[in-house]
């Protein structure tokens, strides 16, 4: 099955047979590893060393950002 890399776009050929849920791949492309998060419909999401890359998440507790707010 064909599916793109999230991060570059790349054209991965896939065998579903031979893959399922948690598996990490790597795009041959970019080099980026890619967690099958589901065999059905077949998709794919970046991965890095603490798990998921979400950029959307700040976990870091720092409220410096809100100190204008009044």
């Amino acid at each position: 099955m064909a599916v793109v890399c999230p991060e570059c776009d790349n054209p991965l050929e896939i065998d579903t047979d031979d893959i399922e849920e948690g598996d990490i791949i790597q795009c041959d492309e970019c080099g980026t590893d890619l967690e099958v998060v589901s065999s059905d419909p077949l998709q794919l999401a970046a991965v890095d060393e603490e798990g998921y890359d979400d950029e959307d998440d700040d976990f870091s507790g720092d409220d410096d950002d809100e100190e204008d707010d009044e």
